[in-house]
């Protein structure tokens, strides 16, 4: 899926499937893309759905205190 980045240029994404989604049902999973200073994060049962785009620093961040 493409996306505009910084500059309006487009920015081709690969997904993959979270390590901390649930392995147990693989249809219920966390979807993270990491383009340059952004990682976006989507529900893989709605891929076109909503998508929560952050820092690479917040995702650090957010990663470190999730593991806990």
């Amino acid at each position: 899926m493409n996306r505009t980045g910084s500059g309006g240029v487009d920015v081709d994404l690969t997904w993959f499937k979270s390590s901390y989604s649930d392995s147990s049902n693989p249809n219920d999973c966390v979807e993270v893309a990491i383009a340059p200073g952004t990682v976006h994060v989507r529900d893989s049962k709605a891929p076109d759905g909503p998508r929560l785009s952050v820092t690479a620093a917040a995702w650090s961040l957010f990663v470190s205190h999730s593991a806990c």
